[in-house]
């Protein structure tokens, strides 16, 4: 159960399909906006190179995560692709007391959860491909996942879609430097409101 506090920062959650451009949205849009941070989430995925502890992921081991899911320490976790990940409640507790807003990149269910958790100081943000075609084609043009994983990712995007209207706000990234300045505009309305 999360105990009240005062809370000074308000939190921004992003969440798309997977190959949408969520995180180059959110990178550009970080670069724009100074009263905002990306929130470090954890995993027991394997540290990629040049990826450290604490900046990119916090890397947990299995036990250790699954202990924390037991004694309540994660705002929203989930288990895919073999891995978990998730939002651990006393860093983000931590940001958001010291009065800093923070930037989250969480899969639709964990977004939900965060809003019923901070209902009145957090914004949730979908952003939607133009069509799954478009969709498809730009993951296939990462060119590195096999057709069983693509197929995976596109069933899971078609689900994800599905929740894209208990959204605070939905953004179809069809040209990204369009994208980008509504996602900036929308977030600094929110942050500037209080």
């Amino acid at each position: 159960m999360v105990e009240e506090r005062q809370q000074q920062g308000k939190l921004v959650v992003f969440s798309a399909p997977s190959g949408t451009g969520k995180s180059t949205i959110a990178k550009m849009v970080l670069e724009r906006l100074q009263n905002i941070r990306f929130s470090v989430s954890a995993t027991t995925r394997s540290k990629r190179a040049g990826e450290q502890d604490g900046v990119n992921y916090y890397f947990l081991d299995r036990e250790d995560f699954e202990t924390k899911i037991l004694t309540g320490g994660f705002i929203e976790h989930e288990f895919f692709f073999g891995n978990y990940y998730g939002t651990l409640l006393d860093k983000t507790y931590n940001v958001i007391d010291s009065g800093t807003n923070i930037l989250l990149d969480l899969d639709v269910k964990g977004a939900l959860n965060v809003k019923k958790l901070f209902p009145e100081t957090s914004l949730l943000l979908f952003i939607e491909p133009p069509s799954m075609e478009a969709l498809k084609e730009r993951l296939k043009g990462r060119e590195s996942e096999d057709e069983d994983t693509l197929n995976e990712r596109l069933e899971r995007a078609r689900l994800e879609l599905g929740y894209a209207d208990q959204f605070d706000e939905v953004v179809v990234n069809d040209k990204l430097d369009e994208a980008v300045i509504r996602v900036t505009s929308i977030i600094s309305k929110f942050l500037s409101n209080t």
